[in-house]
């Protein structure tokens, strides 16, 4: 059985990895050479802590009020885009408290599978991608965030979290090499992390070795369809004959899934990283900075990465260096003894993270198409919830039992 996976990012590799791994003689096209896409330059949290979808009550309004700071941690470019406008109407009436309370078991279930089955790759051979579970630490300088904080706590422990509301001093000793201006943070110990750079080449020299075929340059153009299944993929260099495709296409997943006449409600959030190595400023745990929603995580070692803002812009839009700024004035504030100078625009990563329309990911089958899968969607979370992605859509595509209710994340639920 042959299965054609569009996308190259963490969430189309995973899901080559399990269907290999089950039988399935496995194409993986991507348009890029698999080598700088939103997997690379990610925080690297594995983290059940964020179970919080995007759209929550009070983030319209507050989006508004950023909108008016060229560097702050969200912003929505105006242009004329019907995409955008349904994309927009739809977050609106998904920011409402219901919607946060029922998505939250879904949103700990996939990142409990996820970081289960990172675990899990830990063994398979050549795999070494800087995994460690230190916690992650949500540091907060306000009083409303403090008083947020413990309902935080109380939430993550209902259901089941490890968590605790941990005060200034307590976390001053958890980081002595590094003065902090906070109030207390969160600290979620079920949270994870790793380097995101290795965790790729990991997957980009495994999947081949087992008889993956990773075809780079290979920009999807179209279907042919017989009796409502995809018989062929076509690109602008071949033809590829298939039993099943998976469309995990980051944020060009909207477009994808229009050749199939689906609508996926989508839009491209840029963020931005920079990522030093050898350098003088050290933290021993991954820490989000609340205030400004810029997350800082020690990694591999000898780095040290800093990253943040969520930038609703198109796929061809120049780099904003206002938004690394704001990252770097979020540091300062934090970690005041942080002195890190502006990086020239070759330094900095900026990649496109695919915002659904409510904050959770896209994962199941297309209704109209019998052998076609949609996995993306994820929001800030691909590199979380990629290793269990991956597991849920072997399970779809070998109709098993899926590991977890995914009907919050049906793609036509809009």
């Amino acid at each position: 059985m042959k299965c054609v996976i569009i996308g190259g990012g963490i969430i189309g590799l995973s899901s080559a990895l399990y269907l290999r791994q089950s039988g399935w003689e496995v194409t993986v096209l991507d348009k890029g050479d698999f080598s700088d896409n939103c997997s690379y330059g990610n925080a690297g949290y594995v983290c059940p802590s964020h179970f919080v979808p995007m759209a929550t009550p009070g983030i319209v309004r507050q989006g508004f009020k950023w909108m008016l700071d060229a560097e702050s941690p969200f912003y929505i470019k105006p242009r004329l885009s019907r995409e955008l406008i349904d994309w927009g109407m739809k977050f609106i009436r998904s920011a409402n408290a219901r919607h946060v309370e029922r998505s939250a078991i879904p949103l700990r279930d996939i990142a409990v599978l996820s970081k289960r089955m990172y675990e899990e790759w830990l063994q398979l051979p050549g795999f070494d991608f800087a995994y460690e579970q230190k916690g992650l630490l949500d540091m907060f300088q306000t009083q409303q965030n403090a008083e947020h904080a413990h309902h935080t706590v109380e939430k993550a422990q209902e259901l089941g979290l490890d968590t605790e509301y941990l005060s200034a001093e307590q976390v001053q000793a958890m980081e002595p090499q590094t003065r902090l201006n906070i109030l207390g943070a969160v600290y979620f110990k079920c949270d994870a992390h790793l380097y995101p750079n290795k965790l790729m080449h990991n997957l980009r020299q495994y999947l081949p070795s087992k008889g993956v075929q990773l075809v780079p340059g290979e920009e999807v153009t179209g279907v042919e369809q017989a009796n409502g299944r995809i018989t062929k993929v076509k690109t602008r260099k071949g033809i590829y004959e298939t039993d099943l495709v998976v469309v995990a296409t980051g944020s060009w997943s909207r477009e994808m899934a229009a050749r199939l006449h689906v609508n996926l409600p989508m839009v491209a959030g840029r963020g931005y990283s920079i990522t030093y190595e050898d350098g003088p400023y050290k933290i021993n745990h991954p820490a989000i900075l609340m205030e400004g929603r810029v997350a800082v995580t020690p990694m591999n070692g000898n780095k040290i990465r800093f990253g943040g803002t969520m930038e609703i812009t198109s796929l061809t839009a120049p780099p904003n260096m206002n938004r690394v700024k704001g990252i770097l004035r979020t540091v300062k504030n934090f970690l005041p003894d942080y002195d890190i100078p502006m990086p020239a625009r070759e330094q900095v990563w900026f990649g496109y993270r695919p915002c659904s329309a409510d904050g959770l990911p896209y994962i199941g089958r297309v209704k109209h198409l019998e052998n076609c899968i949609v996995a993306t969607g994820h929001s800030m979370l691909g590199l979380s919830l990629g290793a269990g992605t991956g597991r849920l859509v072997s399970e779809l595509a070998n109709e098993q039992p899926v590991s977890m209710d995914i009907r919050p994340f049906a793609p036509e639920r809009f």
